[in-house]
């Protein structure tokens, strides 16, 4: 069984991003003695999953911010690979799903862009939801969903609030009692892990 979580900041109105893609309003919650949790998530996670502009944005940190896990890069353009845990793929959602399940990854951290991440919901493929309210208001930029979606009833798992008056929620999708996975719907049989991280 394959878990993809949406791990993200957002805005109180709802932005991952400003209009041209940048994070510089998080700066100020980025601290040396708080992480969010963040050092946790990243150890239980088998591997991620992001768009092209949030690859290039990664490219802008110097030093590669996803050490030690593979990470799965969607998009058909050309890059040239940095990084030996990079690859690229022009797979479809559920294609890519049903590849990283086939190589037994069991967590998978889905990065973002809003579109990718739109296009995840679409599908059905997002498990779970991590969130981190930031208090701040935007006003415009990129949205947490790039496109709309049909509804999605979620559980709330868990909502703790920070100091610095960040409030991560967490929160699973509702699966009907005796309803089959996505992929079992596709016709896909439990795999033999191939690797593992």
């Amino acid at each position: 069984m394959i878990t993809i979580i949406y791990y993200v900041a957002a805005s109180l109105d709802g932005y991952i991003a400003t209009q041209d893609g940048g994070v510089d309003w998080l700066a100020s919650y980025d601290t040396a003695d708080e992480d969010y949790g963040y050092a946790a998530f990243y150890d239980s996670i088998d591997g991620l999953i992001e768009g092209s502009k949030t690859y290039e944005q990664a490219l802008q940190f110097g030093e590669w911010p996803h050490p030690g896990k593979p990470c799965w890069v969607c998009t058909r353009r050309r890059f040239e690979r940095k990084h030996t845990e990079v690859r690229f793929t022009p797979a479809a959602p559920r294609e890519l799903v049903s590849e990283l399940r086939r190589r037994g990854l069991r967590r998978v951290w889905l990065v973002g862009g809003g579109r990718l991440a739109a296009s995840f919901r679409a599908e059905g493929l997002i498990d779970e939801y991590i969130v981190s309210v930031i208090p701040t208001w935007l006003g415009a930029g990129i949205p947490l969903f790039g496109s709309p979606g049909p509804p999605e009833n979620l559980k709330l798992l868990g909502c703790k609030p920070y100091p610095s008056g960040l409030v991560q929620l967490r929160c699973r999708r509702k699966i009907k009692p005796n309803a089959a996975s996505n992929l079992e719907q596709a016709g896909e049989t439990s795999p033999t892990p191939d690797h593992k991280r």
